[in-house]
């Protein structure tokens, strides 16, 4: 009996923790269904391919790896194979890969010391700083590459259908009776299809034209004189604004010009990230932010529908971040409606995290990078130079406690005040 006993609770040691998170699994594919569990595990797999570059560079570099987590906190499971623990935590918030050596401060036996990261070359220890974001970026790549030839890429084209959504005031389409819901579709007698052909069409300011309005199932006339414009006097001023002067349309790429296309988008992603993160991590970004918590706001926010998902866009502040929560629930969402649109969140949020994850302080990738390049430049003549981390102690707990509120406070926000996804 006790030997059972025991054996039963061996297992319950060892595969308790896989078990607890598989049914966790499970809840969240009853509770929030398929494209939420989808998420979810794009997730983890981006994580834990984030953790494998460094894993595989660190052993490629002849560095000792004692542990590869995914998850922080209490050890839910784990499995020893050769001199490296695998395993699970319980906080699903990240994962870790531990390199003995990685600084000045850690102690480690003489006998492994050739085996650390600081006895490494510099290119050596800059392949396992990167590894994370190299890869992120590599899966950006595929998945934007992917997603161009799947879908296509989505262009502005001018409508036919367009209307008339704002009239301004006091503006010669005012003081002739121009309605929303109006569509001008000739000029003089001439026809024009779309907003951007009535705009061609317009002469000089100062001008009287004819106008044909179509108002519902009839077709009028309407005279007015034309004012100069207020960003250019050489052009003719109606007064107009419309909302459906273009629409989107999906326009195949192909193979050949997805490739050329992919470098572009991914350019543009990762410059609009490093913007959106200076943005936010400045005085004025982060008080802004930190107001927002502190007032609690009423008002739902909207995530732009081009770009700025994985950074949460709300309505007085278009750099607030969003936790991981927010970011399954918004990749859930868009889920629904294709997966395609699966493939441009995951991009997004991969360019995001590379870019995030080079911020060059403590304790981000980065952090190592800059101090790996600057004891290089500090060694010369064969004598190796090595940082005294001790010093950067400080600020990277500054930053592990500014990261923190900044966590606590994008939760609150995405359950009081949720990014929500225009219709």
């Amino acid at each position: 009996m006790d030997s059972t006993l025991a054996g039963l609770q061996a297992i319950r040691e060892r595969w308790g923790g896989l078990v607890l998170v598989a049914g966790l699994l499970v809840v969240v594919r009853v509770a929030w269904g398929l494209p939420m569990l989808i998420v979810v595990l794009a997730v983890i797999g981006m994580i834990f391919l984030h953790e494998l570059g460094h894993f595989l560079t660190a052993r490629a570099a002849g560095m000792k790896v004692t542990e590869f987590f995914l998850g922080f906190g209490p050890r839910l499971w784990s499995l020893r194979r050769g001199e490296t623990v695998y395993g699970l935590k319980a906080i699903p918030v990240g994962a870790y890969v531990r390199v003995i050596g990685m600084n000045n401060l850690e102690e480690v036996p003489p006998a492994d010391e050739h085996r650390t990261y600081r006895s490494k070359p510099y290119w050596r220890r800059m392949s396992v700083a990167v590894a994370g974001s190299t890869v992120h970026f590599l899966l950006a790549l595929a998945l934007i590459f992917s997603f161009l030839v799947a879908v296509g890429r989505t262009e502005s084209v001018p409508s036919p259908d367009w209307s008339v959504t704002v009239v301004a005031p006091d503006s010669p389409a005012a003081r002739t009776g121009l309605l929303p819901g109006d569509r001008i579709v000739s000029i003089d007698g001439s026809r024009v299809a779309t907003m951007d052909d009535m705009v061609a069409a317009l002469p000089g300011p100062g001008t009287p034209v004819s106008l044909g309005i179509q108002r519902g199932s009839e077709e009028v006339v309407r005279a007015l004189v034309l004012d100069s414009h207020p960003q250019d006097a050489s052009r003719g001023y109606v007064g107009i604004a419309s909302r459906s002067a273009w629409s989107n349309q999906s326009v195949d790429v192909g193979l050949i010009k997805a490739i050329p296309d992919t470098f572009e988008e991914f350019g543009f992603l990762v410059k609009e990230s490093v913007l959106g993160i200076g943005r936010f991590f400045s005085p004025s970004g982060l008080n802004g932010f930190f107001r927002d918590v502190s007032d609690q706001p009423a008002r739902q926010s909207v995530a732009p529908v081009d770009g700025g998902i994985t950074t949460a866009v709300p309505s007085d502040n278009q750099d607030r971040v969003i936790s991981i929560f927010g970011a399954l629930r918004i990749g859930a969402d868009l889920t629904e409606n294709g997966v395609g649109n699966l493939l441009l969140f995951l991009a997004l949020l991969n360019v995001f995290i590379g870019v995030f994850n080079m911020i060059p302080l403590l304790p981000f990738d980065g952090g190592h990078v800059v101090i790996a390049t600057y004891e290089r430049l500090r060694s010369w003549r064969g004598r190796r130079y090595t940082a005294d981390v001790s010093k950067m102690v400080p600020v990277a707990y500054a930053v592990i406690l500014v990261l923190g509120f900044v966590f606590l406070g994008s939760v609150y926000l995405d359950f009081t005040d949720p990014v929500r996804l225009p219709n």
